[in-house]
Protein backbone atom coordinates (compact mmCIF):
# COMPACT_ATOMS: atom_id res chain seq x y z
CA UNK A 1 0.00 0.00 0.00
CA UNK A 2 1.03 3.39 -1.34
CA UNK A 3 0.02 6.72 0.16
CA UNK A 4 1.07 9.45 -2.45
CA UNK A 5 -0.04 13.29 -1.42
CA UNK A 6 -0.38 16.33 -3.31
CA UNK A 7 0.90 19.38 -2.59
CA UNK A 8 0.27 23.26 -3.17
CA UNK A 9 -3.06 22.36 -4.95
CA UNK A 10 -5.20 25.00 -3.50
CA UNK A 11 -4.38 29.17 -4.47
CA UNK A 12 -6.03 29.81 -1.20
CA UNK A 13 -3.55 27.60 0.47
CA UNK A 14 -0.04 28.39 -1.66
CA UNK A 15 -1.25 32.35 -0.73
CA UNK A 16 -1.13 31.89 2.79
CA UNK A 17 2.19 29.69 3.38
CA UNK A 18 4.25 30.30 -0.39
CA UNK A 19 2.87 33.86 -1.12
CA UNK A 20 1.35 33.02 -4.46
CA UNK A 21 -1.19 31.62 -5.94
CA UNK A 22 0.52 30.23 -9.08
CA UNK A 23 -0.45 26.82 -10.31
CA UNK A 24 3.04 24.42 -10.14
CA UNK A 25 4.30 23.64 -13.69
CA UNK A 26 3.29 19.77 -12.73
CA UNK A 27 1.45 18.28 -9.71
CA UNK A 28 3.68 18.67 -6.62
CA UNK A 29 4.17 14.93 -5.49
CA UNK A 30 5.15 13.49 -2.27
CA UNK A 31 4.84 10.15 -0.45
CA UNK A 32 4.03 8.74 3.20
CA UNK A 33 5.35 5.86 4.57
CA UNK A 34 2.79 3.29 5.38
CA UNK A 35 3.40 3.24 9.23
CA UNK A 36 2.39 6.60 8.83
CA UNK A 37 -1.29 5.85 8.80
CA UNK A 38 -3.71 6.74 11.32
CA UNK A 39 -7.51 4.61 10.93
CA UNK A 40 -10.52 4.13 13.16
CA UNK A 41 -10.51 6.98 15.25
CA UNK A 42 -7.18 6.75 17.06
CA UNK A 43 -5.60 9.39 18.82
CA UNK A 44 -2.79 11.40 17.07
CA UNK A 45 -0.02 11.44 19.55
CA UNK A 46 1.66 14.60 19.02
CA UNK A 47 5.34 14.55 18.64
CA UNK A 48 6.96 16.69 20.82
CA UNK A 49 10.44 16.98 19.38
CA UNK A 50 9.37 17.84 15.67
CA UNK A 51 8.26 20.78 16.75
CA UNK A 52 5.15 22.83 15.30
CA UNK A 53 2.57 20.56 14.08
CA UNK A 54 -0.10 22.03 11.60
CA UNK A 55 -3.48 19.75 10.61
CA UNK A 56 -4.37 20.03 6.54
CA UNK A 57 -7.79 18.61 5.54
CA UNK A 58 -7.88 16.63 2.48
CA UNK A 59 -9.85 14.77 0.58
CA UNK A 60 -8.71 11.21 0.23
CA UNK A 61 -9.26 9.48 -2.33
CA UNK A 62 -8.85 5.50 -2.55
CA UNK A 63 -7.50 3.49 -5.62
CA UNK A 64 -9.61 -0.01 -6.30
CA UNK A 65 -7.40 -1.38 -9.33
CA UNK A 66 -4.27 -1.84 -11.18
CA UNK A 67 -3.13 0.61 -13.04
CA UNK A 68 -0.11 2.43 -15.25
CA UNK A 69 -0.08 5.01 -17.68
CA UNK A 70 -3.75 5.15 -16.63
CA UNK A 71 -5.58 8.15 -19.45
CA UNK A 72 -6.98 10.57 -17.87
CA UNK A 73 -10.30 9.77 -19.44
CA UNK A 74 -10.34 6.89 -18.22
CA UNK A 75 -8.99 7.84 -14.17
CA UNK A 76 -12.15 7.94 -12.38
CA UNK A 77 -12.61 4.43 -13.10
CA UNK A 78 -9.51 3.61 -10.87
CA UNK A 79 -11.60 4.91 -7.39
CA UNK A 80 -14.05 3.63 -5.24
CA UNK A 81 -14.43 5.37 -2.18
CA UNK A 82 -13.84 8.70 -0.84
CA UNK A 83 -12.91 10.29 2.46
CA UNK A 84 -11.59 13.24 4.56
CA UNK A 85 -8.20 12.72 6.03
CA UNK A 86 -5.57 14.93 7.86
CA UNK A 87 -2.00 15.45 6.56
CA UNK A 88 -0.25 16.00 9.77
CA UNK A 89 2.81 18.22 8.62
CA UNK A 90 5.80 19.25 10.97
CA UNK A 91 5.92 22.53 10.33
CA UNK A 92 9.03 24.18 11.57
CA UNK A 93 10.60 21.11 10.07
CA UNK A 94 9.14 21.38 6.37
CA UNK A 95 10.14 25.10 6.24
CA UNK A 96 13.72 24.20 6.98
CA UNK A 97 13.54 21.41 4.21
CA UNK A 98 12.38 23.97 1.84
CA UNK A 99 14.52 25.78 2.02
CA UNK A 100 17.67 23.95 2.00
CA UNK A 101 15.92 22.21 -1.12
CA UNK A 102 15.67 19.07 0.95
CA UNK A 103 12.84 16.14 0.53
CA UNK A 104 9.78 16.55 2.70
CA UNK A 105 9.84 12.53 3.75
CA UNK A 106 10.14 13.41 7.90
CA UNK A 107 8.25 16.50 7.93
CA UNK A 108 5.34 14.23 6.34
CA UNK A 109 5.73 10.63 7.00
CA UNK A 110 6.38 10.24 10.17
CA UNK A 111 4.30 7.91 12.38
CA UNK A 112 0.70 8.96 12.40
CA UNK A 113 1.08 11.63 9.87
CA UNK A 114 -1.89 10.22 7.24
CA UNK A 115 -4.79 9.93 9.17
CA UNK A 116 -7.97 8.81 7.39
CA UNK A 117 -11.84 8.51 8.37
CA UNK A 118 -14.15 6.64 7.24
CA UNK A 119 -14.91 5.32 3.68
CA UNK A 120 -17.82 6.29 1.60
CA UNK A 121 -18.29 4.59 -1.57
CA UNK A 122 -18.61 7.46 -4.39
CA UNK A 123 -21.89 6.26 -6.22
CA UNK A 124 -23.03 7.90 -2.57
CA UNK A 125 -21.50 11.13 -2.80
CA UNK A 126 -21.99 11.67 -7.01
CA UNK A 127 -23.85 9.31 -9.33
CA UNK A 128 -21.77 9.80 -12.12
CA UNK A 129 -18.20 10.74 -12.48
CA UNK A 130 -18.60 11.89 -16.78
CA UNK A 131 -19.46 15.58 -16.97
CA UNK A 132 -22.69 15.73 -18.25
CA UNK A 133 -21.40 18.58 -20.62
CA UNK A 134 -17.90 19.17 -21.99
CA UNK A 135 -18.66 22.35 -19.53
CA UNK A 136 -19.58 20.81 -16.51
CA UNK A 137 -17.00 19.58 -13.78
CA UNK A 138 -17.01 15.72 -12.60
CA UNK A 139 -18.61 15.07 -9.89
CA UNK A 140 -15.43 14.31 -7.37
CA UNK A 141 -14.85 17.83 -8.37
CA UNK A 142 -17.94 19.42 -6.72
CA UNK A 143 -17.34 17.74 -3.38
CA UNK A 144 -17.52 20.57 -0.08
CA UNK A 145 -15.64 19.35 3.42
CA UNK A 146 -14.21 21.23 6.08
CA UNK A 147 -12.48 20.43 9.32
CA UNK A 148 -13.60 21.43 12.82
CA UNK A 149 -11.30 21.69 16.40
CA UNK A 150 -12.74 21.50 19.20
CA UNK A 151 -16.39 22.58 17.78
CA UNK A 152 -15.26 25.38 15.66
CA UNK A 153 -14.68 25.17 11.63
CA UNK A 154 -11.13 26.01 11.00
CA UNK A 155 -10.73 24.59 7.35
CA UNK A 156 -13.28 24.60 4.84
CA UNK A 157 -12.89 23.38 0.87
CA UNK A 158 -14.43 22.75 -2.17
CA UNK A 159 -12.59 20.20 -4.65
CA UNK A 160 -14.10 22.64 -7.48
CA UNK A 161 -11.26 24.40 -6.16
CA UNK A 162 -8.17 22.11 -6.70
CA UNK A 163 -5.56 23.27 -9.13
CA UNK A 164 -5.38 20.23 -10.22
CA UNK A 165 -8.24 17.71 -10.68
CA UNK A 166 -8.12 14.56 -9.42
CA UNK A 167 -8.22 12.64 -12.61
CA UNK A 168 -5.04 14.81 -14.02
CA UNK A 169 -3.56 14.05 -10.77
CA UNK A 170 -4.15 9.67 -10.99
CA UNK A 171 -2.91 10.38 -14.84
CA UNK A 172 0.17 11.34 -14.22
CA UNK A 173 1.43 9.41 -10.59
CA UNK A 174 0.43 6.17 -12.91
CA UNK A 175 3.25 7.83 -15.10
CA UNK A 176 5.83 6.92 -12.46
CA UNK A 177 4.27 4.51 -10.28
CA UNK A 178 2.16 1.35 -11.18
CA UNK A 179 -1.47 2.49 -8.92
CA UNK A 180 -2.45 -0.34 -6.54
CA UNK A 181 -5.76 -1.56 -5.05
CA UNK A 182 -5.79 -0.13 -1.40
CA UNK A 183 -3.39 2.70 -2.20
CA UNK A 184 -4.20 6.41 -1.45
CA UNK A 185 -4.42 9.80 -2.38
CA UNK A 186 -4.20 12.63 -0.42
CA UNK A 187 -5.42 15.56 -2.69
CA UNK A 188 -4.66 18.66 -1.22
CA UNK A 189 -5.53 20.98 1.17
CA UNK A 190 -7.16 24.72 1.40
CA UNK A 191 -6.73 27.28 3.60
CA UNK A 192 -6.75 27.49 6.99
CA UNK A 193 -4.11 25.04 8.19
CA UNK A 194 -3.05 25.43 11.85
CA UNK A 195 -1.23 23.89 14.41
CA UNK A 196 -2.64 21.05 16.85
CA UNK A 197 -1.99 20.43 20.61
CA UNK A 198 -2.33 17.80 23.43
CA UNK A 199 -6.54 17.73 24.04
CA UNK A 200 -7.89 19.12 20.80
CA UNK A 201 -10.43 17.34 19.28
CA UNK A 202 -10.63 16.79 15.20
CA UNK A 203 -13.65 16.15 13.31
CA UNK A 204 -13.81 15.70 9.31
CA UNK A 205 -16.99 16.44 7.54
CA UNK A 206 -17.80 15.55 3.87
CA UNK A 207 -20.88 16.71 2.02
CA UNK A 208 -22.09 17.56 5.70
CA UNK A 209 -21.45 13.68 6.81
CA UNK A 210 -18.85 13.55 9.62
CA UNK A 211 -16.14 10.62 8.72
CA UNK A 212 -13.30 11.97 10.76
CA UNK A 213 -13.37 11.96 14.53
CA UNK A 214 -9.84 11.78 16.65
CA UNK A 215 -8.54 13.32 19.35
CA UNK A 216 -4.85 15.15 19.95
CA UNK A 217 -2.90 13.50 23.21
Amino acid sequence: MKIFAIGMNYAAHNQELHGTVKRPDEPVIFTKADSALLIHGKPFFVPDHLGRIDYEAEVVVRICRLGKNIPERFAHRYYDALTVGIDFTARDLQRKASEAGQPWTICKGFDGAAAIGEWVPKETLFADDVPLTPHDLPGIQRLHFRLDKNGETVQEGRTSDMLYRVDEIIAYISRFFTLKTGDLLYTGTPAGVGPVAIGDHLEGWLEGQRVLSLNCR
